[in-house]
Formats: structure tokens, sequence, C-alpha cells
């Protein structure tokens, strides 16, 4: 499920704030890291659970108009497309995914978050894409995973009560929100009709996702001392304190990677430094960590303190 991109930008938070505070203890950090990283899963998981949970308020809304004094025809006799989407149906079949959820207490119980899916709900009955896909008369499994996509697209990863939720329930899923929508939407796109609905696993079986960032983290503390001095070297007129510490940082990491992780090429770990730097540094960031991390490639591998493992990595 994680990407490493997103990986890189949890470690960077994790370690300014460890470099920021006067406790030096490691151990802390990486319990911090581990459980920004779970946190994510729990995000992912809640999104899953959110289609579902508009097929509630839309059923409940139908129970509410039922009950009217004089109900409609409409009312009596409610157009049921949405509520049996085949892709939502799907959703809450999956066992696997609401034990998992039981068992992170990842749910969507009690009247405050009801009443977020009875607003969202209230939203989409205005929007142009439920009133023509209820008319159209189109049926099948393709039109209904199409809306059920546009669905979550608009009214629930774009929805600003599901961003303030999202504040309110943890500190960690500032920046997350994005690619844990992403990830629900790659796993809706991967159902097939007719088989169980499969939601991804936090770590791949076999994957070194979590030794990655435990040992970027660690060695980056590890190595602070040397780095700096690596990188005042290659900084020329430039001293320590007219160097952002957001770019320190980012150098450092960058350092580490290059060094202590033998299967990441040295293009991906220069590139993806300055692609972090254009969001979490200054403006110009991104060509000072480009010309500072080229000529630290060029230095260490010549010192052979660069060594990768497999074809074409250094490159």
């Amino acid at each position: 499920m994680l990407n490493r991109r997103h990986l890189r930008i949890k470690v960077l938070q994790v370690l300014y704030a460890f470099f920021q505070s006067s406790d030096s203890d490691r151990s802390k950090a990486e319990k911090e890291l581990l459980l920004s990283v779970e946190r994510m899963y729990d995000m992912y998981l809640f999104l899953m659970l959110a289609l579902p949970e508009m097929k509630r308020a839309a059923l409940n809304r139908q129970a509410e108009l039922q009950k009217k004094m004089r109900p409609t025809p409409e009312e009596l006799n409610p157009n049921t497309k949405w509520v049996d989407n085949t892709l939502v149906l799907a959703i809450e079949s999956s066992k696997e995914l609401y034990k998992v959820s039981e068992e992170r207490k990842v749910n969507w119980l009690g009247a405050e978050n009801q009443e977020i899916f009875r607003k969202m709900h209230l939203n989409l009955l205005e929007s142009e894409v439920y009133f023509e896909h209820m008319n159209n008369g189109q049926l099948g499994e393709d039109e209904d995973l199409n809306f059920a996509l546009q669905v979550f697209k608009q009214e629930v990863a774009n929805s600003t009560l599901m961003q303030h939720f999202f504040d309110e329930k943890s500190i960690y899923w500032a920046d997350d929100l994005d690619l844990c929508a992403s990830m629900a939407i790659k796993t809706m796109k991967a159902w097939k009709p007719g088989s169980a609905f499969e939601i991804m696993p936090l770590f791949k079986e076999n994957d070194d996702e979590r030794d990655y960032i435990l040992t970027l983290l660690h060695e980056t503390i590890k190595r602070d001392q040397t780095h700096e001095k690596d990188i005042l070297a290659l900084a020329e007129n430039w001293e320590l304190d007219r160097i952002a510490k957001m770019d320190m940082l980012l150098l450092k990491m960058g350092l580490t990677e290059l060094q202590a992780c033998p299967s990441i090429p040295t293009k991906v770990t220069l590139n993806e430094y300055i692609e972090i730097s254009k969001f979490y540094s200054t403006p110009k960031s991104n060509v000072f960590i480009n010309g500072i991390l080229d000529k630290a490639i060029e230095k260490l591998t010549q010192e052979k303190r660069i060594q990768k493992v497999g074809r074409g990595l250094l490159n």
C-alpha cells in the first residue's frame, strides 16, 4: 500500500521533531514513526468504509420519507439504483475489511459520525452526477463502478466534512488524505465483479518497507555529524546557519539513503529529495539540494562510500 515518497516524508517529519527536541531518545522517535505509518492505514480503512456509510445514510433518508404523513408515490417506492450498487454491496460483504477494521477499532459508529454521512448524502442528492446516474436508464456493473468511484472522489475524498473529521481525529493525518484516497480508489478499481472484495495490507509480505524507514531514521540520526561535515565541504561559500534547517535535514536523509540503502538507485534518491523539497522547504531549495546531492554522489562514489547492489543502480 505504501508509497516510498510518502514514507520519506513520514521519516522527515519525525526527524525534524527529533532534532528540534532536547529529547535524544531514538526509541521514542522509532515508535513515533511506526505509529504515524499505522495511522495512515487507519485512514485508509476509514475511507474504505465510507461508501457503505453513504448507502446507510440513503436508506435512513428513504425510511424517514416513507414515515411522512402523506408520502409521495416516489417516496413510497424510491429508486434503489444507488443503494443496490454492486461495488458497495461487495465492500459491505468484505469479511476481511470488517475484520481488520474491528481489530484496529476503526468504525463510523456514533451520532456525530452518522451526521457527517447524512450531510454528505444530502450534498450528493443535489449533484448533477447523482441525478444523471439515477435517471439515465443504464444498468450494469460498469455503470455501478463508475458512479461509486465518482461518489467517492467528489463526496468523500473532497468533502470538507471528511477533511475536518480527519483533522480532528489525529495529528498524524495532516498530509495523508490524498495518498490514502488514491489507495482506496486503487483498491476499488482492482475489484472484479463476482469475486471477494480484498483490501491492501499495510506492508506486503516479504516487503522491505518497514526496514527501509527504520534504516533511514536511525542511520540519519547516527550519521548526523558526518553528514554535516560532508554537506559543508560540498556547500562552497555557505555557512551552516545560512542553510535552511529543512534543506539540511533533506540533504542528510539523501546522504543516508545513498550510503545505507544499497537497493535504491542513486538517481531515484536524487530526484525524490528534490521533489520533496519543492513542497517542504523554500522556493529555491530544490536547486540547492540538486547541486549538493549531485556533488555528493560524485564524491562518495569516488571514495567508494556508495555501494549499490544490482545493475544500473549507480545511474
